[in-house]
């Protein structure tokens, strides 16, 4: 990275720094104040600016039992189909290994294998989620080359009553269409100073059947969660332990996020487990509001018993140590968060194959310093800058050594003309360290396959622009954005091959719209996404998962509610249009279809029974047939691909129970 780029954004940082303090000296006295975001008023600073944050209130209407659920309503972000362990996250074309991703603040591992899908927390146990897009902030972690997504989970202290110190919830649900049956528990309370909280999920079904009745292989539902916490506090203290567990064991293809033809099932296995033990104080002031965190994890796929060909059976294995350290200083006008991180990754692979590629053993360090500073003045200019410096070292399987640092900077200004109108800019120059990306690609590479000398860090670039408008009952908005990556790795294929930098740029531009109205109990809102997604300058190919095309794509969604009957009603709609590239053409990719999927629920709850909630709801309502935007696209390569397509019509019959 050069002095010259990064000069003017490190400067709006450290000027927006040094004056808070400043302003902190010359004040008689202190005010303390919430979290500011840039954007006033109490509006989220992610959502204003073209990201999404799913509530509690939005789970409670969504009730979903998979990330496609999670983010249905969201046009900016597409989650490609098939079996639980082959859904992938994408944010604006983008998968979400180059997002920051934590779970409670714990980061988590990016994506192992381009044929499974993301990392991340059963939606059973979320209390809320945000996606922040583009330019991320300082304490959002390490690598945040297109954003960040912070996902964080239910406990004790948010589900007791009051005057209770004792809880449970159970949930039950069928579905047809092989979506089975499926079921949660949840037990919690607290005593004298201690909380605790466990609750487990699991899920049992069939393959199911896309519109036109064709069963899909290897989507039969299997997962097998825990998530756990134990509190204490004392005196102004908290300490908590973590805990989350899951398995997801069933036969599935073996390229999940394609259909090849003659394609059998075969055993796979995915688990993760996480611990976490974080400090924070009950007892905030001004100059001390600390949170300490360590964590450790494990994340492994087992695939044996395929076929008898070299990159067949394979089993990777990656783990994960780190922590982080930080305090909040809170001024007249706002807040600065400084900290400290690390975390040390450990891969290791196997095809158990008998070759020379058996057994890989290979890990990267990074440790960084970081500051972010969020402020609001009384003028109608809100800011949020930081800066961030890491080191960070790459030990590959040869035991070769690469180190490297670099500092990421990060600003986001916005004005606010009046009560309905308010304009906004953000960019950031984020430096990633020794990107690894899909180091399942080793598995695949002989003993002649090395580092090579030259590899280097890679970069992001973020900018973004747009306004939002609002009233009493309404609010819109307009982001343009702009995302660049560069310096990502390269897995090449043969004898003598090697690990290198890709030459070619990732890139994912366009405009996002939202738009939201609220009537008595009516709330209506939607969504409007255009992205073109390009990699070294042409148009991303739908087939490698990474960067994945995904066009003109738009939601839009009705909430009611009926409280004389107690009863809730809602629809979703999810569009995306036609996309014909003559660059996809050439390679071998057929068009890729528009469509329209809808989907219904309703709620009621017994009016002698309020604990208790009874739901139905159908999926795909108008069975459509159609694969998701950023799925593997029909191609006639390999003699003839097919993508795995989405469920066709759904039933579903949910009843949950708290006491």
């Amino acid at each position: 990275m050069t002095f010259t780029r990064i000069l003017p954004l490190t400067g709006v940082s450290l000027l927006a720094l040094s004056s808070a303090l400043q302003a902190q000296e010359n004040s008689p006295t202190t005010t303390v104040l919430d979290t500011i975001t840039v954007i006033s008023d109490g509006k989220e600073n992610i959502e204003a600016t073209g990201g999404t944050v799913v509530t509690q209130e939005d789970l409670e209407i969504l009730q979903p039992s998979n990330v496609s659920e999670l983010f249905t309503r969201e046009s900016s972000i597409s989650v490609s189909g098939g079996g639980g362990p082959s859904k992938r996250i994408h944010v604006l074309g983008m998968e979400q290994s180059h997002l920051a991703v934590s779970v409670d603040g714990v980061p988590q591992t990016a994506t192992s294998w381009h044929h499974t899908g993301s990392n991340v927390v059963d939606p059973v146990f979320l209390k809320r989620v945000e996606v922040e897009a583009g330019a991320a902030a300082a304490d959002s972690g390490f690598g945040a080359a297109a954003g960040a997504i912070r996902y964080e989970t239910v406990g004790a202290l948010d589900l007791l009553e009051d005057g209770k110190n004792l809880g449970a919830r159970l949930g039950l649900s069928y579905g047809t269409n092989g979506r089975g049956l499926s079921g949660s528990a949840a037990g919690y309370g607290r005593h004298e100073g201690f909380d605790w909280f466990l609750m487990t999920h699991g899920a049992t079904g069939k393959n199911y059947e896309n519109g036109d009745g064709l069963e899909i292989l290897g989507t039969e539902p299997a997962a097998r969660n825990i998530l756990a916490k134990l509190g204490y506090e004392a005196e102004g203290h908290r300490i908590e332990l973590g805990y989350e567990r899951s398995r997801d064991k069933a036969d599935r293809l073996i390229k999940m996020n394609m259909g090849l033809a003659g394609d059998t099932v075969h055993p796979l296995e995915v688990a993760r487990d996480a611990v976490n033990l974080k400090y924070t104080t009950t007892a905030p002031t001004d100059m001390w509001d600390p949170e300490v965190t360590l964590y450790y994890s494990e994340n492994d796929y087992w695939r044996p018993n395929y076929q008898n060909r070299t990159n067949g059976n394979m089993a990777l294995d990656e783990d994960l140590f780190g922590g982080k350290v930080q305090n909040r200083f809170t001024f007249d006008y706002g807040n600065i968060t400084t900290g400290v991180d690390f975390g040390r990754h450990g891969y290791f692979t196997d095809n158990y194959g008998n070759n020379n590629r058996r057994y890989r053993d290979f890990s990267t360090f990074q440790l960084g310093a970081f500051a972010q500073g969020r402020f609001e003045f009384d003028n109608g200019l809100n800011l949020s800058t930081g800066v961030r410096y890491d080191g960070h070292r790459f030990t590959d399987w040869n035991d070769n050594k690469f180190s490297d640092s670099g500092a990421s900077v990060n600003a986001t200004v916005s004005y606010k003309f009046n009560d309905h109108f308010e304009v906004f800019a953000g960019a950031s120059r984020t430096w990633l360290g020794y990107v690894i990306g899909d180091y399942g690609y080793v598995h695949a590479r002989d003993d002649s396959f090395t580092t090579d000398p030259g590899f280097s860090a890679g970069t992001a670039q973020n900018l973004k622009v747009g306004a939002n408008f609002g009233g009493e009952n309404w609010n819109a908005g307009v982001t343009f954005f702009d995302t660049r990556i560069d310096g990502l790795p390269v897995y090449e294929w043969g004898t003598g091959s090697t690990l290198h930098n890709s030459p070619d740029e990732a890139r994912s531009r366009g405009v996002t719209l939202n738009a939201g109205y609220r009537w008595e109990n009516t709330k209506i809102g939607a969504t409007f996404t255009k992205a073109k997604v390009t990699v070294g300058g042409v148009s991303a190919l739908p087939n490698s998962g990474t960067f994945m095309p995904i066009g003109d794509m738009a939601t839009l969604y009705i909430d009611h509610e009926i409280p004389d009957y107690n009863l809730k009603l809602g629809a979703s709609l999810a569009w995306a249009g036609k996309i014909s590239d003559a660059y996809a053409t050439t390679e071998g990719f057929y068009d890729q279809p528009a469509y329209t999927v809808v989907n219904t629920y309703a709620e009621w709850t017994p009016p002698s029974y309020e604990n208790m909630t009874i739901r139905v709801g159908v999926e795909n309502l108008f069975d459509e047939t159609y694969f998701e935007r950023t799925g593997f696209a029909a191609s006639s390569n390999r003699g003839g691909i097919d993508p795995v397509y989405a469920p066709g019509r759904t039933f579903t019959f949910h009843t949950a129970v708290k006491f």
